[in-house]
């Protein structure tokens, strides 16, 4: 890009560098209004493939318009692919029962987004999981023959959960993910295909039970993946898996693994050890992607150390190793308790250091929140909402302990808290919340959801105070009737807005499961009434 005093002229070798510039020209003329700098500006990527995926699955999905608003963001900030998370939030015809309770996608609005991702230089990737995290099939009673263990199965701590994970010995599973296939693939443009295949859990401990002890867990996990990589050939995809059960059951044995199938290696810490991984990945051959995250979910309010810090360390060791990609997630786990613009800075963080991260430090990402994200003229949200990210900071020394908030809202007072957090740090945190809420009212954002963005952030900041207040409590053995007495109008409040701000963005189909543990608590506080 050249900047003259009469004209800008840009220059770039397809239609996508093209873009990419008018969206740098945009921010410039965000930054400069008055009057543009001349000179030269030379970009490129630092990752060829610098990716988001969105949980649609736990628990919300969102609205076209909202999917529609996402996209026009991510495309400004240079993303070029996007992946919808689905476990059962696709209409699939033959399996309504899976689906009737969510507000699912239809094929209809996939090939919307599609056409939509398109325009703005994004490919739009299905991702249907098709091993584990199959409970919202395998609990109906047509699809429990193709459970693992049918009856669910004993965790290492000794408590039970429901069936997660298919039995790959069972014939009919195969059957199954090849209908998925065949219905869901022909929406999307993409020649890519992620099957997800992460935590199953409960692989070799019902029914392959005698293939593994027979022929290795490796093998009988890797030789279910071929199968389901034969299937997306057959539809002309690239196969794309998640990489955690390499790592954790047998990454001595990376050798069975495919090379003709891309490796998606997840970590949501700044210390996750990818570039030890890619090494080891590179030498074998094999190709991968790195997956950081925005690291919100079960956090509240954010964590900035986790969700900055894992982008960078991704971006960095992708750079060295040779990564094809980075695709950066935002999950829901536990109810999707936090708002969208709760992930606004890690989004756009993963953005900047898959672009170039050795040009976008941490301050020059926050520096970039006001005038990029929130576009607020009074240089308020911007502060605010990196300071609600910083939460944790004054609960806990530890980042890995971010998600102790949520974790107190969603135990109760039957919750275990480490040593280091007492009733100081949490009544410290309580007052950090409600000055940086406060800070809010001062912003000028010119984005039309600019006051819903507000009252999201006011949302999981009143989820925070409360679950401190718990903490307080609970560590005063201050857990009588009284104290949920007076907890009862937070869990009223809590229960009216998530319904209110979640409808403003998502369809309504998983408000009942993100509720249930509000409406639980609030329930308590009314029993005691």
């Amino acid at each position: 890009m050249v900047i003259q005093p009469e004209k800008v002229c840009i220059e770039a070798a397809d239609a996508a560098g093209a873009f990419y510039g008018r969206m740098t020209l945009r921010q410039l003329v965000r930054l400069c209004p008055d009057a543009l700098p001349c000179g030269r500006i030379e970009d490129a990527p630092d990752i060829p493939i610098r990716g988001v995926m969105l949980d649609i699955s736990r628990d919300k999905v969102p609205t076209m318009a909202t999917l529609i608003m996402l996209i026009e963001m991510l495309a400004e900030w240079k993303v070029n692919h996007l992946e919808l998370y689905m476990e059962h939030t696709f209409a699939y015809d033959n399996h309504r029962e899976v689906w009737a309770a969510a507000s699912p996608l239809t094929a209809g609005e996939v090939r919307t987004l599609d056409a939509v991702c398109r325009q703005h230089f994004i490919e739009l990737t299905p991702f249907q999981n098709s091993f584990g995290h199959f409970e919202r099939w395998l609990k109906h009673p047509r699809y429990k023959a193709l459970a693992e263990c049918p009856d669910g199965f004993e965790r290492p701590d000794g408590s039970r959960r429901e069936a997660t994970t298919l039995d790959p010995t069972h014939p009919g599973s195969l059957a199954l993910i090849e209908e998925l296939y065949a219905e869901l693939l022909p929406n999307f443009t993409s020649r890519r295909l992620h099957i997800g295949c992460d935590e199953t859990w409960e692989l070799g401990k019902g029914r392959s039970r005698s293939a593994v002890e027979q022929h290795g867990l490796a093998r009988v996990y890797f030789d279910f993946l071929r199968k389901l990589k034969e299937l997306a050939d057959a539809h002309g995809r690239t196969t794309l898996y998640f990489g955690d059960m390499v790592w954790n059951h047998f990454q001595d044995q990376i050798e069975l693994m495919d090379r003709d199938m891309v490796h998606t290696d997840w970590g949501y810490y700044r210390s996750y050890p990818y570039r030890a991984h890619g090494e080891k990945l590179s030498r074998a051959g094999v190709p991968f992607w790195f997956v950081p995250g925005t690291s919100t979910w079960c956090t509240l309010t954010g964590c900035n150390e986790a969700g900055i810090g894992s982008n960078r360390s991704a971006a960095q060791a992708g750079l060295e190793c040779g990564a094809g990609g980075i695709l950066n997630t935002d999950w829901g786990d536990h109810g999707h308790w936090q708002t969208l613009p709760v992930s606004f800075i890690g989004l756009a963080a993963g953005a900047a250091v898959a672009w170039h991260e050795s040009g976008n430090s941490d301050e020059a990402i926050r520096a970039a929140l006001d005038p990029h994200v929130f576009r607020d003229a009074a240089g308020v949200m911007g502060k605010a909402s990196y300071a609600l990210a910083d939460t944790w900071t004054h609960v806990s020394e530890n980042a890995t302990a971010s998600s102790i908030l949520h974790q107190i809202l969603f135990d109760g007072f039957a919750c275990a808290l480490p040593p280091n957090v007492t009733p100081v740090t949490l009544a410290a945190a309580e007052v950090h919340l409600e000055a940086t809420v406060d800070l809010m009212h001062g912003a000028r954002m010119a984005r039309p959801d600019a006051a819903l963005i507000v009252d999201e952030f006011r949302h999981n900041a009143r989820m925070a105070i409360t679950a401190c207040r718990m903490g307080q409590r609970r560590l005063a053995n201050d857990t009588g009737i009284g104290s949920l007495r007076r907890l009862a109008p937070d869990f009223e409040a809590i229960v009216a807005e998530h319904r209110r701000v979640w409808l403003a963005r998502n369809r309504p189909g998983g408000i009942p499961d993100s509720l249930r543990i509000f409406e639980a608590r609030l329930n308590e506080c009314r029993a005691t009434a």
